[in-house]
């Protein structure tokens, strides 16, 4: 009943803005088409005195957290969406309308258990910007320090949790009645992104990820991450250093500061792999809304990123399996890609390697050697999904929200400097974590990591061979066993056929004998005596009898 009012409010939502005027019709079925064209909506007017753009992102506003997000990672897309409708998606990054500021005082004096004017020596009420899971506020800690505190939206998990059931219920819906459902584990999926979104609402979690992004790049000339002060920090309360930067969206505003485009486009690409490959700990939720600018240092320009709540990490195989496939496609080696992808069990074990590398060629080989803005990645996708269809390729979850960053990434890229070669960017660091891998610090390091793990395995060795040895010759023993047990049967079974063809040879002398005798049968009946056959009766029987 839940999941059904939802379907109900969204299908108003989308008949009150009018979205059905954005779908592309010709991508639809003729009996889909119909249906929209008979659909009661169609009796209310478009809204005249809101653009289209405005129109979606209202209604991506009315639908709650989970649309809001959608609508941040489409804001990206320019490649995949008009401007018009792109500009006023950005808006969903930090400008989704505030709740009270009232209550978000009364949620933080209750959170730290404290009045506002005991925790801060100045607090602003008006909050500096709002976005779906939170909204922030600029003070000044009794220190001196200047922070920003982030407020978790009250009465949000009802909402979420009803959005998920309707997830689910698609998702089941999607894996029972579409052959293709399987293979794209919508299931597992939507429980993943379920997990995501509980924890974008722990702020002690965020704080959390954020320190760690912090160690991993700290005196950093690329990306710089703010303090947490974990003091005034608690689930649905975080208070944190206050940076001062132009958002990443600011294109003109960073060409002002006279910002070298092209090497900050690069470093966006280098902070990217080094969080995938070295750390493996990246930031996910890298939207413009998210990415600063420091305004020191123009032509050495670097990252501030706030926003920790949604955080991947990787697998050392996934490293090593991603990395080698991102290689193989770089150096134009499809037999590898394709060989990868079977090994590891995206695709079926029985598929021909050399139509899949044919396959996987003509997607691939036409977005070499061309700049980020001539690279259609949508068109690109659709191809390797046509190549999924074909060759039963799998969905990986644990990679879900890896493509979600990388598209996060290409959209910052097309923004900051559309002459990027992406390609060539990231290589010099994939072949440089490979041979890394096999350097002797690398392999002293790993050396050094399980080193105690292996002591204690030898000195646990000497148990475990005498324990080892005892099985064996257990083993041995049952096996002799088994042996001399099949033996005795074998005789068995033998004793028991040679006895059945005893018996049936002698019927067949006897069927014989009667044959020859066939004419004189009664003769010989008459010659011989009744108690005559009887002795050979039981003789025969006899015999047959210590046969067995």
């Amino acid at each position: 009943m839940t999941s059904l009012k939802r379907i109900l409010v969204i299908i108003w939502v989308i008949s009150k803005y009018r979205l059905d005027q954005l779908i592309p019709l010709t991508l639809l079925p003729w009996y889909m088409r119909a249906l929209l064209a008979l659909a009661p909506w169609k009796l209310k007017p478009v809204p005249k005195s809101l653009s289209r753009g405005a129109r979606l992102r209202l209604a991506l506003q009315e639908l709650g957290p989970i649309f809001i997000k959608f609508g941040q990672i489409l804001s990206t897309r320019r490649d995949l969406l008009p401007d018009d409708i792109a500009d006023e998606l950005k808006m969903l990054q930090d400008n989704v309308p505030p709740f009270s500021s009232k209550l978000a005082l009364s949620i933080i004096e209750r959170s730290l258990n404290a009045k506002i004017n005991d925790l801060f020596e100045d607090f602003n009420d008006q909050p500096l910007a709002s976005a779906s899971v939170a909204q922030v506020h600029t003070a000044k800690l009794k220190s001196g320090e200047d922070v920003v505190v982030k407020v978790i939206r009250p009465n949000l998990v009802p909402t979420i949790q009803k959005d998920i059931a309707l997830m689910k219920l698609f998702a089941h819906l999607l894996e029972s009645y579409w052959s293709e459902g399987h293979r794209l584990h919508p299931k597992e999926i939507v429980e993943d992104y379920e997990h995501t979104i509980y924890d974008e609402l722990d702020l002690q979690k965020e704080a959390a990820n954020g320190s760690q992004l912090r160690r991993n790049f700290e005196n950093s000339e690329i990306l710089y991450v703010p303090k947490v002060y974990w003091d005034y920090t608690r689930t649905n309360v975080m208070v944190m250093e206050r940076i001062s930067g132009i958002p990443v969206a600011e294109v003109d505003e960073l060409y002002k500061q006279d910002t070298n485009m092209k090497l900050l486009a690069e470093r966006g690409v280098e902070i990217f792999f080094t969080q995938v490959f070295r750390d493996s700990f990246f930031h996910a939720d890298m939207h413009p809304g998210n990415i600063f600018i420091s305004r020191e240092h123009p032509h050495s320009p670097q990252y501030i990123a706030v926003d920790f709540g949604i955080v991947g990490s990787l697998t050392e195989n996934d490293q090593i399996y991603l990395a080698r496939n991102l290689l193989a496609f770089f150096n134009r080696d499809y037999r590898q890609v394709a060989q990868l992808h079977i090994d590891s069990g995206w695709i079926p074990k029985h598929t021909r390697v050399n139509e899949f590398e044919a396959a996987i060629r003509s997607v691939c080989e036409p977005i070499f050697e061309k700049p980020l803005k001539d690279i259609s990645f949508g068109h690109f996708l659709l191809r390797l999904f046509q190549v999924a269809r074909r060759f039963d390729m799998e969905v990986q979850p644990q990679l879900v929200l890896l493509q979600k960053t990388l598209l996060n990434i290409e959209g910052l890229g097309r923004q900051l400097y559309p002459d990027l070669d992406l390609w060539q960017t990231a290589l010099p660091y994939l072949e440089g974590w490979m041979k890394d891998r096999v350097a002797p610090p690398k392999v002293l390091k790993n050396f050094q990591i399980h080193a105690a793990d292996w002591a204690e395995q030898t000195r646990q060795l000497p148990q475990l061979m005498i324990h080892a040895m005892e099985q064996l010759r257990s083993s041995d023993q049952f096996r002799q066993e088994q042996k001399e047990q099949i033996h005795q049967l074998q005789d068995k079974i033998s004793s028991q056929e040679q006895a059945k063809r005893s018996r049936w040879l002698g019927l067949a002398l006897i069927s014989g004998a009667v044959a020859l005798t066939q004419d004189n049968l009664d003769a010989v009946i008459s010659g011989i005596p009744l108690a005559t056959w009887g002795l050979l009766a039981a003789g025969v029987y006899l015999i047959a009898l210590k046969r067995y």
